[in-house]
């Protein structure tokens, strides 16, 4: 028997997948058709992708994440999705602090101790942070980089920082909640569809500012829609608060980054020739479910979860920290 292990971080979702234990190993169309199949599902409970870990080849590394999303296609990176494989590997291998191979860098990994009851604390390093039009890439906008810019093309009243870590990020700062709501899906779903601007799609980020190094985040993703958290997303938007609002931001401390489904904490470090962010939040291990090797792919998988019952342990953290 397979264990598909249903995990979140900060009620992002996904089912992991370790391939080191099949006998038979998966490519990566049959993994992305795996992860289409999951999302669509009927039955099984709702994923925003899925989590493929590997053995890696790097001498540093305990090992390999890919990530596919719920369409099936591949995202460069995943900050959520890390701190699951990171606490799966850190259990398996009983380490606390390593690097994990991702498709653009290999990334260090701390586990702290937990937050609180039954919640797990994963400290993820989120790099490298790109601006360029070829980085991102984006096209027929006449920035060599977009950096708290006008962008009339996108809105009449914001203004927009672009970076890539290395998932490509849109970033707005916004004061009226409205522009949370229809504004953001408007922005996300048109930049996510054949357009001029964002060839290859982008995430898309509308932020409030709540204080002092405090902000509400709320992201449409490329390839998914709107998330209950977007984990490249509150890094690249903390990243953005630093630059474009300094006198908000102390970079020695830890920034409160609120979302729909959560909190998390971020670390920024804004040298220019060493721009990197910590991204500290939970990694939640719902459950597993287990199938049939065989079946992953040739038949439906059903709904047989077995709960650890740490989600309880997450939302009576989570009622601790409403704001």
């Amino acid at each position: 028997m397979t264990k598909l292990h249903y995990v979140h971080g900060s009620e992002n979702h996904f089912f992991l997948l370790d391939v080191d234990e099949l006998k038979d190993s998966l490519d990566d169309y049959q993994l992305s058709y795996l992860a289409k199949k999951l999302a669509q599902s009927d039955v099984l409970p709702y994923s925003d992708g899925l989590l493929v870990v590997n053995h890696s080849d790097h001498d540093e590394c305990i090992g390999q994440m890919k990530v596919f999303n719920s369409d099936g296609s591949v995202a460069s990176m995943c900050g959520n999705g890390l701190r699951c494989v990171g606490r799966y590997l850190a259990e398996k291998f009983d380490q606390t602090d390593f690097k994990v191979q991702t498709m653009q860098a290999d990334l260090n990994v701390h586990v702290f101790d937990d937050i609180a009851k039954g919640v797990s604390w994963v400290g993820v390093q989120i790099a490298p942070v790109r601006f360029s039009p070829a980085d991102l890439p984006y096209t027929n906008l006449d920035f060599d980089q977009i950096i708290n810019e006008e962008i009339p093309e996108f809105s009449d009243h914001l203004k927009f920082t672009s970076m890539a870590v290395p998932n490509p990020h849109l970033i707005s700062f916004v004061e009226d909640d409205a522009d949370l709501e229809e504004p953001l899906f408007n922005l996300g779903t048109y930049l996510n569809q054949p357009n001029d601007y964002y060839p290859d799609g982008v995430n898309v980020n509308f932020a409030k500012i709540l204080g002092k190094n405090k902000i509400f985040v709320r992201t449409f993703e490329r390839g998914v829609g709107f998330t209950n958290a977007c984990g490249t997303g509150m890094s690249a938007t903390s990243m953005a608060f630093a630059m474009n609002y300094p006198e908000l931001v102390d970079v020695n401390e830890p920034i409160d980054v609120f979302n729909p489904g959560g909190k998390v904490q971020t670390k920024v470090h804004t040298e220019p020739d060493n721009r990197w962010i910590q991204l500290m939040g939970n990694a939640t291990f719902v459950g597993y479910i287990e199938s049939d090797e065989v079946d992953l792919l040739s038949e439906p998988i059903q709904n047989n979860l077995v709960e650890s019952g740490e989600e309880a342990d997450y939302l009576a953290f989570i009622d601790t920290i409403k704001q």
